[in-house]
C-alpha cells in the first residue's frame, strides 16, 4: 500500500510550474464563467422554450429535466476520454458539445420542435458534465496544500456566470425576429467556442500508463469512510440546492409575490452559490475538508428552518442565500473529501464515480420537486429536505472520528 509520504512524494514529482498553475487557474476560472453562463442561458429559457413548442403544457419542464439527465449520462464517458486522452481533450469536447447545443436550440426554434430542442438541452448537459471536472483539473500538478484553494478559485468563476448568463438572455432574445430566442442559442453556442479557445492553453500532465491501467479497484476506494461522506456531502448539497432553488420561485409565485421578486432571490442565490469561493479553500486549508463540508449541511438546514417561520419575501430570500452558502461549503468540502480518497493514477475514474453519482441523485431532485410542491407545498419540500441532511452529518462524523483515530 501507498504511505502517505509516498503519496506526497509522487505529487511533488509530478507538481508544474508555478505560472504553469496559475496560467491554468485562470484560464479555468474564465472557462468556468462562459460555461456557466451556458448552463444559465438554458435554465432561463428552457421552461419558456418548452411551453412555446412543446405538444402538451405538461411537458414544458421537460427540457431542463434532460438537461439534468445529459449531465448524468456523461459524467462517465467524460472521465473515460480525460483517463485515456488527457483533460484538455475531454474539455474541448464538451465544448464542442456545447457549441452544439446553441445550433441545435437555434434550430429548434427556427423549426418549432420540441424534441429537437431536448436533444440540444441533453448535449447541454453533456458540457456541464464536463465543466464540473474543472475543479479537480485546476488541483492537477499542483502541491497537496494547494490544492483545496486552486479547487475553489476556479469555481469562484461562477459569480460571472450568474452575471453573463441573465444578461446574454435579455441582449439578445428578441434580435431575430420572429424567432424568440434563437439569437440567443446562436450567442451561447458562440461563448462555447470562446470557451474552447482559453482552454487550449491549459497544459495538464497527459495520463500515465499507471493511470490508464492501474490503481486499486474501485470497489476497495468506494468502501472508504472517507470516500463514503464525500459522495454523499456532494450528493445532498447538490441534490437538495436544486431540489429547493427549482421549488422556489414557483412556490413564490404560488405565494403572491412577483416574478421580479422571485428572480432578484434567485439572482442573490448564484451569487451566494459562488461568491464564498474566494475564500472557501482558506477555510478548508485551516479547519479540514470534512469539517467545512459539516457547516455547509448545518447551513442547508438553517436556510429550510428559515423557509418554514414563513412565507414573506424576506424568508424566501434568506432561504436561497443561506441555501447558496451552504451548498457552496457542502460541495467543495465534499470535493476536497474526494481528493484525499484516492491515489494520483486513480484519480480521473474516482473523480468521475463520485460525479456520476452525485449528478444522479441531482437528476432525482430535479424531477421530483415540482410535484412535491404541487401535491403537498412548500412546507413539505422544505421538511423533506432535512433527512438527506441527517444522512449527511452522519457520514462526515463518522469520517471525521475515523481520521481522528487514525
Amino acid at each position: 500500500m501507498t504511505s502517505a509520504h509516498g503519496t506526497a512524494a509522487i505529487s511533488n514529482l509530478n507538481e508544474l510550474p508555478r505560472n504553469v498553475q496559475r496560467g491554468n487557474i485562470w484560464r479555468l476560472s474564465i472557462a468556468q464563467a462562459l460555461a456557466g453562463a451556458n448552463s444559465t442561458v438554458v435554465y432561463a429559457t428552457g421552461a419558456i422554450v418548452g411551453d412555446m413548442l412543446a405538444p402538451s403544457p405538461v411537458l414544458a419542464t421537460l427540457p431542463i429535466s434532460i438537461f439534468v439527465v445529459g449531465m448524468a449520462a456523461c459524467i462517465l464517458p467524460a472521465g473515460m476520454i480525460a483517463r485515456r486522452h488527457g483533460r484538455r481533450t475531454a474539455f474541448l469536447a464538451g465544448t464542442g458539445a456545447g457549441v452544439l447545443t446553441g445550433l441545435l436550440a437555434m434550430l429548434a426554434v427556427v423549426l418549432g420542435s420540441f424534441w429537437l430542442f431536448c436533444l440540444a438541452t441533453f448535449f447541454g448537459g453533456g458540457y456541464a458534465a464536463v465543466v464540473l471536472t474543472f475543479r479537480f483539473a485546476a488541483a492537477d500538478g499542483v502541491a497537496a496544500d494547494r490544492r483545496a484553494s486552486a479547487l475553489s478559485l476556479v469555481m469562484a468563476g461562477g459569480v460571472l456566470a450568474g452575471v453573463i448568463g441573465p444578461q446574454l438572455v435579455t441582449w439578445t432574445m428578441s434580435l431575430w425576429q420572429p424567432h424568440v430566442f434563437a439569437a440567443t442559442f446562436l450567442a451561447q453556442a458562440v461563448v462555447a467556442a470562446i470557451s474552447a479557445f482559453i482552454l487550449l492553453g491549459v497544459r495538464l500532465p497527459m495520463p500515465t500508463a499507471a493511470e490508464v491501467n492501474g490503481g486499486r479497484p474501485l470497489s476497495m476506494i468506494a468502501r472508504q469512510p472517507h470516500f463514503i461522506a464525500a459522495v454523499i456531502s456532494g450528493a445532498v448539497s447538490y441534490m437538495l440546492m436544486n431540489f429547493l432553488m427549482t421549488a422556489a420561485p414557483l412556490a413564490m409565485h404560488m405565494c403572491g409575490h412577483s416574478q421580479a421578486s422571485a428572480n432578484l432571490g434567485l439572482q442573490w442565490h448564484v451569487i451566494a452559490m459562488y461568491g464564498p469561493s474566494f475564500f472557501t479553500g482558506s477555510l478548508i486549508k485551516r479547519f479540514g475538508a470534512g469539517r467545512v463540508a459539516m457547516v455547509g449541511m448545518l447551513l442547508t438546514g438553517l436556510s429550510a428552518a428559515v423557509g418554514l417561520a414563513g412565507i414573506d419575501v424576506a424568508h424566501f430570500w434568506a432561504t436561497l442565500i443561506l441555501l447558496g452558502i451552504g451548498w457552496n461549503f457542502g460541495f467543495l468540502g465534499a470535493s476536497a473529501l474526494v481528493l484525499e480518497s484516492h491515489r494520483p493514477e486513480e484519480k480521473t475514474r474516482v473523480q468521475s464515480l463520485n460525479d456520476f453519482i452525485v449528478f444522479g441523485l441531482m437528476a432525482i431532485g430535479s424531477f421530483s420537486s415540482g410535484g412535491l410542491l404541487s401535491a403537498y407545498g412548500w412546507d413539505m419540500v422544505l421538511v423533506v429536505s432535512f433527512a438527506p441532511l441527517i444522512l449527511a452529518v452522519l457520514a462526515l462524523v463518522l469520517a471525521l472520528r475515523r481520521k481522528s483515530l487514525a
